[in-house]
Protein backbone atom coordinates (compact mmCIF):
# COMPACT_ATOMS: atom_id res chain seq x y z
CA UNK A 1 0.00 0.00 0.00
CA UNK A 2 3.33 2.33 -0.39
CA UNK A 3 2.43 5.76 -1.93
CA UNK A 4 -1.15 5.58 -0.94
CA UNK A 5 -2.23 8.97 1.13
CA UNK A 6 -2.70 8.78 5.03
CA UNK A 7 -5.47 9.11 6.89
CA UNK A 8 -6.15 9.00 10.61
CA UNK A 9 -9.52 8.44 11.96
CA UNK A 10 -10.55 10.22 15.20
CA UNK A 11 -14.03 8.22 16.95
CA UNK A 12 -13.89 5.49 14.27
CA UNK A 13 -16.99 3.76 14.71
CA UNK A 14 -18.01 0.88 12.50
CA UNK A 15 -15.70 2.22 9.79
CA UNK A 16 -18.18 4.27 7.39
CA UNK A 17 -15.83 6.94 7.33
CA UNK A 18 -12.90 5.24 6.79
CA UNK A 19 -14.70 2.35 3.88
CA UNK A 20 -15.22 5.65 1.67
CA UNK A 21 -11.56 6.98 1.87
CA UNK A 22 -10.07 3.30 1.64
CA UNK A 23 -12.13 2.91 -1.81
CA UNK A 24 -10.89 6.10 -2.90
CA UNK A 25 -7.25 4.95 -2.57
CA UNK A 26 -6.66 6.36 0.75
CA UNK A 27 -5.07 4.29 3.52
CA UNK A 28 -6.29 4.57 7.41
CA UNK A 29 -2.96 3.89 9.38
CA UNK A 30 -4.55 4.58 12.81
CA UNK A 31 -7.96 4.64 14.06
CA UNK A 32 -9.17 5.73 17.41
CA UNK A 33 -12.92 4.33 19.36
CA UNK A 34 -13.41 3.74 22.62
CA UNK A 35 -16.42 2.11 21.83
CA UNK A 36 -15.53 -1.78 22.03
CA UNK A 37 -17.45 -3.19 20.08
CA UNK A 38 -17.08 -0.04 17.20
CA UNK A 39 -13.27 -0.96 17.50
CA UNK A 40 -13.53 -4.61 16.76
CA UNK A 41 -15.56 -4.02 13.85
CA UNK A 42 -13.10 -1.73 12.65
CA UNK A 43 -9.77 -4.09 13.11
CA UNK A 44 -12.04 -6.60 11.17
CA UNK A 45 -12.79 -4.60 8.05
CA UNK A 46 -9.39 -3.17 8.16
CA UNK A 47 -7.00 -5.48 9.33
CA UNK A 48 -4.09 -2.89 8.36
CA UNK A 49 -5.19 -0.39 10.18
CA UNK A 50 -4.07 0.22 14.36
CA UNK A 51 -6.82 0.66 16.05
CA UNK A 52 -6.64 2.29 19.55
CA UNK A 53 -9.64 1.29 21.73
CA UNK A 54 -8.72 4.19 24.02
CA UNK A 55 -10.44 7.83 25.23
CA UNK A 56 -9.20 10.12 23.10
CA UNK A 57 -8.53 12.48 25.35
CA UNK A 58 -6.28 10.27 27.19
CA UNK A 59 -4.45 10.84 23.44
CA UNK A 60 -1.74 13.23 22.10
CA UNK A 61 -0.69 13.95 18.92
CA UNK A 62 2.70 12.79 19.43
CA UNK A 63 1.44 8.99 20.48
CA UNK A 64 -0.30 8.54 17.97
CA UNK A 65 2.15 9.29 15.29
CA UNK A 66 4.46 7.44 17.30
CA UNK A 67 1.57 3.96 17.10
CA UNK A 68 1.04 4.88 13.33
CA UNK A 69 4.34 4.62 12.78
CA UNK A 70 4.31 7.86 11.34
CA UNK A 71 6.77 10.73 11.34
CA UNK A 72 5.69 14.43 11.02
CA UNK A 73 4.36 15.81 8.29
CA UNK A 74 3.22 12.56 7.26
CA UNK A 75 -0.03 12.97 7.43
CA UNK A 76 -2.58 13.68 4.72
CA UNK A 77 -6.17 13.68 6.43
CA UNK A 78 -7.23 13.39 9.44
CA UNK A 79 -11.16 12.34 9.46
CA UNK A 80 -13.41 13.18 12.67
CA UNK A 81 -17.40 11.73 13.62
CA UNK A 82 -17.59 13.38 17.16
CA UNK A 83 -20.51 12.61 18.87
CA UNK A 84 -23.61 14.61 17.81
CA UNK A 85 -25.87 14.19 20.68
CA UNK A 86 -25.08 17.15 22.43
CA UNK A 87 -26.20 19.38 19.53
CA UNK A 88 -28.76 17.29 17.26
CA UNK A 89 -32.71 18.91 18.06
CA UNK A 90 -33.29 15.03 18.28
CA UNK A 91 -31.87 14.83 21.71
CA UNK A 92 -34.38 15.92 24.48
CA UNK A 93 -31.99 16.45 26.61
CA UNK A 94 -30.04 18.77 24.84
CA UNK A 95 -28.67 22.17 26.67
CA UNK A 96 -30.34 25.21 26.00
CA UNK A 97 -27.59 27.49 25.46
CA UNK A 98 -25.36 26.38 22.45
CA UNK A 99 -21.95 26.89 23.45
CA UNK A 100 -22.46 24.95 26.80
CA UNK A 101 -23.16 22.47 24.43
CA UNK A 102 -19.61 22.65 22.90
CA UNK A 103 -17.86 23.88 26.06
CA UNK A 104 -19.88 22.55 29.03
CA UNK A 105 -21.44 19.07 27.85
CA UNK A 106 -18.75 16.31 28.55
CA UNK A 107 -19.64 14.81 25.01
CA UNK A 108 -19.52 17.99 23.13
CA UNK A 109 -15.92 18.85 24.56
CA UNK A 110 -14.78 15.80 22.61
CA UNK A 111 -15.22 17.82 19.47
CA UNK A 112 -13.05 20.06 20.95
CA UNK A 113 -10.41 17.07 21.61
CA UNK A 114 -10.98 16.52 17.91
CA UNK A 115 -9.40 20.25 17.28
CA UNK A 116 -6.75 19.58 19.84
CA UNK A 117 -5.54 16.35 17.59
CA UNK A 118 -5.69 18.09 14.71
CA UNK A 119 -3.58 20.71 16.35
CA UNK A 120 -1.10 18.41 16.93
CA UNK A 121 -1.05 16.02 13.70
CA UNK A 122 -1.52 18.91 10.99
CA UNK A 123 -2.54 16.63 8.24
CA UNK A 124 -3.01 18.67 4.85
CA UNK A 125 -6.53 18.56 5.18
CA UNK A 126 -9.23 17.91 7.51
CA UNK A 127 -12.46 16.46 7.77
CA UNK A 128 -15.54 16.59 11.12
CA UNK A 129 -18.39 15.43 10.46
CA UNK A 130 -21.46 16.35 12.11
CA UNK A 131 -25.08 17.41 12.35
CA UNK A 132 -26.33 20.46 11.02
CA UNK A 133 -26.85 22.29 13.92
CA UNK A 134 -23.14 22.84 14.86
CA UNK A 135 -23.80 25.91 12.63
CA UNK A 136 -25.43 27.69 14.95
CA UNK A 137 -23.90 30.94 15.40
CA UNK A 138 -22.35 30.63 18.43
CA UNK A 139 -21.07 27.21 18.13
CA UNK A 140 -19.82 27.97 14.30
CA UNK A 141 -18.01 31.11 15.60
CA UNK A 142 -16.55 29.00 18.63
CA UNK A 143 -15.16 26.58 16.26
CA UNK A 144 -13.76 28.95 14.26
CA UNK A 145 -11.96 30.43 16.73
CA UNK A 146 -10.30 27.01 18.54
CA UNK A 147 -9.20 26.09 14.86
CA UNK A 148 -7.62 29.57 14.92
CA UNK A 149 -6.03 29.01 17.89
CA UNK A 150 -4.33 25.27 16.28
CA UNK A 151 -2.72 26.97 13.21
CA UNK A 152 -6.02 26.47 10.76
CA UNK A 153 -7.10 30.18 9.88
CA UNK A 154 -9.44 29.19 7.15
CA UNK A 155 -12.56 26.81 8.24
CA UNK A 156 -15.36 26.30 6.27
CA UNK A 157 -18.67 24.55 6.94
CA UNK A 158 -19.61 22.12 4.20
CA UNK A 159 -23.25 21.18 3.92
CA UNK A 160 -23.85 17.51 2.50
CA UNK A 161 -26.80 15.23 1.30
CA UNK A 162 -25.56 11.71 1.43
CA UNK A 163 -28.74 10.96 -1.32
CA UNK A 164 -27.01 13.49 -3.42
CA UNK A 165 -23.74 11.19 -3.75
CA UNK A 166 -25.17 7.93 -4.70
CA UNK A 167 -26.25 6.76 -0.93
CA UNK A 168 -29.71 5.16 -0.71
CA UNK A 169 -31.10 7.06 2.30
CA UNK A 170 -31.61 10.73 3.45
CA UNK A 171 -28.90 12.07 5.71
CA UNK A 172 -28.23 16.11 5.86
CA UNK A 173 -24.38 16.51 7.16
CA UNK A 174 -21.82 19.27 8.33
CA UNK A 175 -18.38 18.52 7.27
CA UNK A 176 -16.07 21.24 9.05
CA UNK A 177 -12.83 21.51 7.07
CA UNK A 178 -9.59 23.41 5.93
CA UNK A 179 -11.17 23.89 2.33
CA UNK A 180 -14.27 23.92 0.65
CA UNK A 181 -15.58 20.56 -0.52
CA UNK A 182 -18.17 20.34 -3.21
CA UNK A 183 -18.22 16.63 -4.93
CA UNK A 184 -19.69 16.17 -7.82
CA UNK A 185 -23.58 14.98 -7.48
CA UNK A 186 -24.59 11.55 -8.08
CA UNK A 187 -28.08 10.40 -7.35
CA UNK A 188 -28.54 7.47 -4.80
CA UNK A 189 -30.21 4.65 -5.57
CA UNK A 190 -33.89 3.90 -4.27
CA UNK A 191 -34.65 1.46 -1.33
CA UNK A 192 -36.09 -1.25 -3.77
CA UNK A 193 -32.96 -0.83 -5.76
CA UNK A 194 -30.38 -0.75 -2.46
CA UNK A 195 -32.40 -4.06 -1.13
CA UNK A 196 -32.13 -5.69 -4.47
CA UNK A 197 -30.80 -9.22 -4.76
CA UNK A 198 -30.44 -9.94 -0.50
CA UNK A 199 -31.75 -13.54 0.30
CA UNK A 200 -34.32 -14.00 3.03
CA UNK A 201 -32.95 -13.29 6.45
CA UNK A 202 -30.81 -16.14 7.98
CA UNK A 203 -29.35 -17.06 4.82
CA UNK A 204 -25.73 -18.05 5.11
CA UNK A 205 -24.72 -14.96 3.34
CA UNK A 206 -24.22 -11.69 3.43
CA UNK A 207 -23.41 -11.14 7.54
CA UNK A 208 -25.30 -9.71 9.56
CA UNK A 209 -28.32 -10.62 7.93
CA UNK A 210 -29.59 -12.58 10.54
CA UNK A 211 -33.65 -12.22 11.27
CA UNK A 212 -35.27 -9.62 13.00
CA UNK A 213 -36.03 -8.78 16.02
CA UNK A 214 -39.60 -8.47 16.82
CA UNK A 215 -41.18 -4.38 16.89
CA UNK A 216 -43.29 -6.03 20.36
CA UNK A 217 -46.84 -8.02 19.49
CA UNK A 218 -48.80 -4.80 19.70
CA UNK A 219 -47.15 -3.08 17.17
CA UNK A 220 -47.30 -6.49 14.80
CA UNK A 221 -50.90 -6.37 14.87
CA UNK A 222 -50.84 -3.18 13.75
CA UNK A 223 -48.21 -3.46 10.65
CA UNK A 224 -50.59 -5.04 7.55
CA UNK A 225 -52.30 -1.58 7.91
CA UNK A 226 -49.34 0.50 7.67
CA UNK A 227 -48.97 2.41 4.38
CA UNK A 228 -45.53 3.42 2.77
CA UNK A 229 -43.95 6.43 4.41
CA UNK A 230 -46.28 5.78 7.55
CA UNK A 231 -44.75 5.60 11.27
CA UNK A 232 -45.85 3.10 13.81
CA UNK A 233 -44.22 5.39 17.01
CA UNK A 234 -43.64 8.99 17.64
CA UNK A 235 -41.06 9.91 20.17
CA UNK A 236 -40.17 13.62 21.82
CA UNK A 237 -36.94 15.42 20.53
CA UNK A 238 -35.94 18.55 21.15
CA UNK A 239 -38.26 21.80 22.06
CA UNK A 240 -40.91 19.01 22.03
CA UNK A 241 -40.46 17.86 18.24
CA UNK A 242 -41.90 14.60 17.59
CA UNK A 243 -40.40 12.19 15.88
CA UNK A 244 -40.89 9.16 13.71
CA UNK A 245 -39.56 5.54 14.18
CA UNK A 246 -40.56 2.03 13.12
CA UNK A 247 -41.29 3.95 9.29
CA UNK A 248 -42.53 1.55 6.57
CA UNK A 249 -40.47 1.83 4.00
CA UNK A 250 -41.64 3.89 0.14
CA UNK A 251 -39.49 1.43 -2.31
CA UNK A 252 -39.47 3.90 -5.30
CA UNK A 253 -37.83 7.01 -2.45
CA UNK A 254 -34.98 7.00 -1.08
CA UNK A 255 -35.05 5.85 2.86
CA UNK A 256 -35.18 8.71 5.80
CA UNK A 257 -32.48 8.88 7.68
CA UNK A 258 -30.62 6.34 9.54
CA UNK A 259 -30.09 6.38 12.58
CA UNK A 260 -28.58 4.20 15.47
CA UNK A 261 -32.39 4.01 17.76
CA UNK A 262 -34.39 4.17 14.41
CA UNK A 263 -35.48 0.68 12.96
CA UNK A 264 -36.97 0.49 9.57
CA UNK A 265 -40.37 -1.88 8.39
CA UNK A 266 -39.62 -3.51 5.33
CA UNK A 267 -41.91 -1.94 2.69
CA UNK A 268 -43.35 -5.45 1.53
CA UNK A 269 -42.98 -7.77 4.40
CA UNK A 270 -44.01 -7.21 7.97
CA UNK A 271 -40.99 -7.21 9.50
CA UNK A 272 -38.25 -4.88 10.44
CA UNK A 273 -35.66 -4.78 8.57
CA UNK A 274 -32.01 -6.49 9.44
CA UNK A 275 -28.67 -4.88 10.31
CA UNK A 276 -27.89 -5.78 6.75
CA UNK A 277 -30.60 -4.40 5.02
CA UNK A 278 -30.03 -0.97 7.07
CA UNK A 279 -26.40 -1.09 6.46
CA UNK A 280 -27.55 -1.30 2.38
CA UNK A 281 -29.32 1.78 3.24
CA UNK A 282 -26.35 3.31 4.33
CA UNK A 283 -24.37 2.23 0.88
CA UNK A 284 -22.36 -0.43 3.37
CA UNK A 285 -20.69 -3.31 0.68
CA UNK A 286 -22.24 -6.24 1.91
CA UNK A 287 -18.32 -7.46 2.95
CA UNK A 288 -18.22 -5.13 5.42
CA UNK A 289 -19.19 -7.28 8.83
CA UNK A 290 -20.23 -5.31 11.80
CA UNK A 291 -19.42 -7.13 15.24
CA UNK A 292 -20.73 -7.04 18.92
CA UNK A 293 -24.59 -7.49 19.99
CA UNK A 294 -27.45 -7.20 17.50
CA UNK A 295 -28.01 -3.37 18.57
CA UNK A 296 -24.27 -2.97 18.92
CA UNK A 297 -24.13 -3.71 15.46
CA UNK A 298 -27.39 -1.58 14.55
CA UNK A 299 -26.03 1.91 16.33
CA UNK A 300 -22.79 1.58 14.17
CA UNK A 301 -24.39 1.39 11.30
CA UNK A 302 -27.13 4.29 11.73
CA UNK A 303 -23.95 6.35 13.53
CA UNK A 304 -21.47 5.78 10.37
CA UNK A 305 -21.08 8.09 7.63
CA UNK A 306 -22.28 6.78 4.90
CA UNK A 307 -19.50 5.21 2.58
CA UNK A 308 -20.31 6.62 -0.54
CA UNK A 309 -20.60 10.16 0.47
CA UNK A 310 -17.65 9.35 2.31
CA UNK A 311 -15.90 8.53 -1.26
CA UNK A 312 -16.92 11.56 -2.71
CA UNK A 313 -15.34 13.63 0.05
CA UNK A 314 -12.34 11.62 -0.37
CA UNK A 315 -12.10 11.53 -4.11
CA UNK A 316 -12.31 14.95 -4.08
CA UNK A 317 -9.66 15.66 -1.57
CA UNK A 318 -7.70 13.26 -3.34
CA UNK A 319 -7.42 15.73 -6.42
CA UNK A 320 -6.61 18.38 -4.04
CA UNK A 321 -3.72 16.55 -2.79
CA UNK A 322 -2.30 15.85 -6.20
CA UNK A 323 -2.89 19.19 -6.82
CA UNK A 324 -1.11 20.04 -3.82
CA UNK A 325 1.82 17.63 -5.15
Amino acid sequence: MAGRPIVIDLFSGGGGFGRGFEEAGFQVSLAVDNYPPAAKTYKANFPHAMVVADDIKDLSGEEILSLAGLGRGEVDVVIASPPCEPFTGANPRRRPDPLDRLYADPAGQLFLHAIRLIGELKPAYFVIENVPAIMEAPIRDAIRREFSRVGYKRVHFNVLRAEEHGTPSRRTRVFVSNTRINPPRRRGPTVLEALKGLPEPGAPWPPNHEPPPSPGRRHERRLPRLRWGEALIYYSGANGRKLPNYIRLHPYEHAPTVMGTSRFIHPYENRLLTVREQARLMGFPDYHVFLGSRDAQYNQVGEAVPPPLAKAIALYLLKLLGGRD
